[in-house]
């Protein structure tokens, strides 16, 4: 849906009204990106928000996300459109289930995706993002045994490029890259030959063996435009587009469906609107509210992880 200028402009109003910042995930609808005074991945956008001076975070992208932000700017109000804006990751890997199988593995050394609740942050000895997840693993001495959390894709890619026999990987998974498949894959391949294939690590080990790049959202999107060549298959979802072609207009981008929706699409993200958006400014509601005992513990793993360079 296009928006209109009236939509586009109460939302803009109540930003300057409200001393808001807007943050929009890259796979948020174009209209919502155009808007947004910062577009990035997860932590770039929590971290962003750090810089600002104002008092409101309107977050644009799922429940996590705006937790993080919340973690890392807890004197600011953080707002989200839609509070059912879930992921499928978080789901798969409750607080509760961390913590029994903390009590089975005391020795392990929990390394938790970014994409987990606050309440798994604050279980964590250290966060990781996809951009950064095999390096922070190869920051934790080698005989120490490792519990990944929680996408056994992401866990199995970092396994794999450190050579680490000791983790223990959870078995989650992302409802939208878990679900490409190489058959997909290869059919876009020979209707592309010529085409460069981009893909995001949470997606299936036989889609990355057929991979030319694997990395974050983010480093996808760096490296399909700086790259000489010209026409790229991108594995991760679709909502990228718009930051390809605005930053690389002249290159061909192909998007391969999933099985589940035979799109390359996240429900959980297209959840937000401008009409929610506006309405969490008029509002600010609904809102991130977390125990300040909780923040603090999420906080320490966060701080660890940018700590390694």
């Amino acid at each position: 849906m296009i928006a209109t200028n009236t939509i586009a402009e109460e939302i803009l109003d109540l930003k300057r009204q409200k001393r808001a910042i807007l943050l929009a995930h890259l796979y948020q609808e174009p209209e919502i990106q155009e808007l947004a005074d910062v577009t990035g991945d997860s932590l770039e956008l929590a971290r962003k928000a750090q810089t600002f001076d104002g008092d409101v975070i309107a977050f644009c992208g799922v429940w996590f996300m705006a937790e993080t932000a919340k973690i890392l700017n807890p004197s600011r109000i953080v707002i989200v459109p839609d509070k059912d804006a879930g992921c499928s990751l978080v789901d798969s890997c409750p607080a509760d289930q961390v913590r029994a199988t903390k009590r089975r593995f005391p020795d392990h050394t929990v390394v938790s995706y970014i994409n987990t609740s606050a309440a798994v942050k604050a279980e964590s000895d250290i966060i990781c993002t996809s951009r950064n997840a095999v390096a922070i693993v190869n920051s934790i001495p080698a005989e120490k045994p490792i519990l990944f959390l929680p996408d056994i894709n992401l866990g199995n890619f970092v396994k794999k490029e450190t050579g680490r026999e000791n983790m223990r990987i959870w078995q989650g998974a992302c409802i939208v890259h878990a679900t490409f498949a190489a058959r997909k894959l290869q059919a876009a391949r020979t209707e592309h030959p010529s085409a460069l294939v981009a893909s995001h690590p949470e997606c299936p080990p036989e889609v990355l063996r057929m991979s030319d790049f694997i990395g974050s959202t983010s480093a996808i999107i760096d490296w399909c435009v700086t790259h000489e060549a010209d026409e790229f298959i991108v594995m991760t979802e679709s909502g990228v587009a718009h930051s390809l072609h605005k930053r690389a207009p002249h290159k061909r981008f192909h998007f391969v469906p999933n099985e589940n929706c035979n799109c390359s699409e996240c429900p959980y993200m297209k959840r937000n609107t401008l009409e929610k958006l506006r309405d969490a400014l008029r509002t600010l509601e609904p809102r991130v509210e977390l125990p300040a005992e909780l923040m603090e513990r999420a906080r320490l793993p966060i701080e660890r992880m940018l700590a390694v360079k």
